[in-house]
């Protein structure tokens, strides 16, 4: 019953895709921009004799996108830098404590940003070969693979079809019609491609993670994206549990497209839509080549992550919140909050 409802859904969306004007209205009547301060507070416990303390926090740039400014550090730290990914080139903020205290190891970042948002459906999709350095995101990576039942499965989602843009969107809705958010899972979740096929559910990062293992397996360059929500209320909002992953796949002649299929699943989860199809496709309209402007990028593509500096406790799965090691020892990142704490908030302006 559950796998006929779901063909179902799928097909009225598919119906109701090709009556929606392609500049479909943003998806919950989001502004076209948003501005505020963005403050991360974080902290580490360690022991008072502790000598080697380390953090790494994802830290944003401005791009087409977004405008990140006013960059602000503050803390107690011994020392703190700003650094580079070699490999994804992505920014990273560097603490350390290299001094014994029986006090909290804390650091703050803060800064303004500027969000827009990021629709691309205007644009001439070419026969150009795609440029070298977009090819590595046509590879398999840890946990993302680009064969067996992935590459059949990809073989089948996009048979008949010629464009990037055909590809890519075929790919879309079968991850939206064949998965389901599960609201239990920590976090934004891992991103195992091969455990989220078996269970058909997860959260952000496994959802984008299957999106990008099958349109890769498709022949479609595709990368997630890590980021951080942004509050929509006037004032104060607490969004230390809005950090978000979605995706990014590249047309020739248009460059990197966003598709988020994880936040359709979230709308039709939280706004009970699996009976409702054309409230439903609404949001799968938008969220294929545009995303709403309440969020930023922290990083973008890379698993079997290596820090910089470079960490002791091997490879990072991904990169998008803080990490810590505390005398060469990880603490727990994926948001459980014991040793490595923190809070984000975000003042609307």
């Amino acid at each position: 019953m559950k796998k006929a409802l779901s063909l179902y859904l799928g097909a009225a969306i598919v119906c109701m895709a090709a009556i929606l004007s392609p500049s479909l209205a943003r998806a919950e009547g989001d502004p076209e921009s948003v501005s505020g301060e963005v403050t991360i507070e974080i902290t580490v416990d360690a022991p008072a004799d502790n000598k080697d303390t380390r953090l790494w926090v994802p830290l944003p740039v401005s791009n087409e996108f977004q405008t990140i400014e006013d960059v602000k550090v503050e803390g107690n730290f011994t020392n703190q830098s700003k650094t580079k990914e070699k490999t994804t080139g992505n920014n990273i903020l560097y603490a350390d404590w290299k001094k014994p205290s029986s006090e909290q190891r804390k650091l703050v970042l803060s800064f303004k940003a500027t969000t827009h948002q990021r629709v691309n459906r205007d644009f001439t999709e070419s026969d150009s070969p795609f440029p070298a350095d977009v090819k590595p995101f046509m590879a398999a990576a840890p946990l993302i693979p680009t064969g067996g039942k992935v590459k059949n499965i990809a073989d089948d989602v996009v048979k008949g079809k010629t464009k990037v843009s055909e590809k890519a969107r075929a790919v879309y809705d079968w991850v939206v019609d064949n998965t389901v958010r599960d609201p239990n899972v920590v976090g934004c979740g891992v991103g195992d491609v091969e455990q989220t096929l078996v269970s058909k559910s997860g959260k952000c990062v496994d959802l984008s993670s299957v999106f990008v293992s099958v349109a890769r397996s498709a022949g479609i360059p595709t990368r997630e994206v890590f980021g951080l929500r942004l509050g929509k209320t006037d004032g104060v909002s607490d969004m230390t549990k809005g950090h978000h992953c979605w995706s990014e796949y590249y047309i020739p002649g248009a460059g990197w497209v966003p598709a988020d299929p994880a936040d359709v699943r979230k709308a039709i989860l939280e706004k009970k839509l699996e009976n409702s199809p054309e409230e439903a496709a609404k949001y799968r309209e938008y969220y294929f080549n545009g995303l709403d402007p309440f969020r930023i990028v922290l990083a973008t593509g890379g698993r079997g992550y290596y820090l910089n500096p470079k960490q002791k406790g091997g490879p990072l799965n991904y990169f998008m919140y803080p990490y810590a090691e505390v005398d060469g020892k990880p603490l727990d990142w994926l948001a459980a909050q014991k040793e490595l704490k923190y809070k984000v908030t975000f003042k609307k302006s």
